[in-house]
């Protein structure tokens, strides 16, 4: 892994993903967790401020970038809710089939090398009555919008960790063998429009 990668990206990621803006994205869904909670793609733990410790009966994190993990940890160390930090990515979750009530997907969909075998994996480890509360960018549905998303997205991809601007994130959920109950699709406030167009919403298993 490169300096740039280990130590340089998970603080400019940390930075951006934990503004203002995002966060009041993010609150839309993060509260409504409960149970055991499977996180993927924790990053730098910028939800854990936003779960409610009452409903959160085990936190698990999934971040597969050692970087991210370091500030994960840190953050995870302050917090009284109990919880494991694994070194897993989402295409290969070390979970049980069936093993958790709540999954968190928060702006990681687009990184996620295999997005549809990830899609898998989470319907496979979440329960038959669980939920999958997701808030994701992706693609616009303005044609010049989405033209620009798809010439900026090799460079984007190569600076911003992997990140895919051009995603269709609800037709991957649905592919994936999930329902949406319901969701909401904008621009994000103040954000570029090719990297801000939300997805955020819930969804069962199919």
């Amino acid at each position: 892994m490169g300096f740039y990668s280990d130590r340089i990206l998970p603080d400019l990621i940390g930075c951006v993903c934990s503004r203002g803006a995002i966060m009041k994205q993010r609150a839309k869904v993060v509260p409504q967790a409960r149970g055991q909670v499977l996180e993927i793609g924790m990053g730098a733990a910028a939800n854990l401020e936003l779960y409610d410790s009452a409903r959160v009966e085990r936190l698990i994190g999934v971040e597969p970038a050692a970087g991210m993990r370091r500030k994960a940890a840190a953050k995870l160390a302050e917090t009284a809710i109990p919880h494991d930090l694994l070194d897993a990515g989402g295409e290969a979750l070390p979970l049980a089939d069936a093993s958790v009530d709540t999954i968190v997907l928060t702006y990681t969909l687009c990184s996620i090398p295999e997005a549809e075998q990830a899609m898998r994996e989470m319907r496979r480890v979440l329960k038959p009555e669980g939920k999958l509360l997701f808030c994701e960018h992706g693609l616009a549905p303005d044609p010049g919008v989405e033209r620009w998303q798809r010439r900026i997205e090799p460079v984007w991809k190569r600076i911003a960790g992997g990140c895919h601007l051009a995603r269709p994130i609800d037709r991957l959920i649905t592919g994936g063998g999930f329902s949406i109950q319901d969701m909401e699709a904008e621009y994000m406030p103040g954000s570029p429009r090719f990297s801000g167009y939300d997805y955020i919403g819930t969804a069962t298993p199919a």
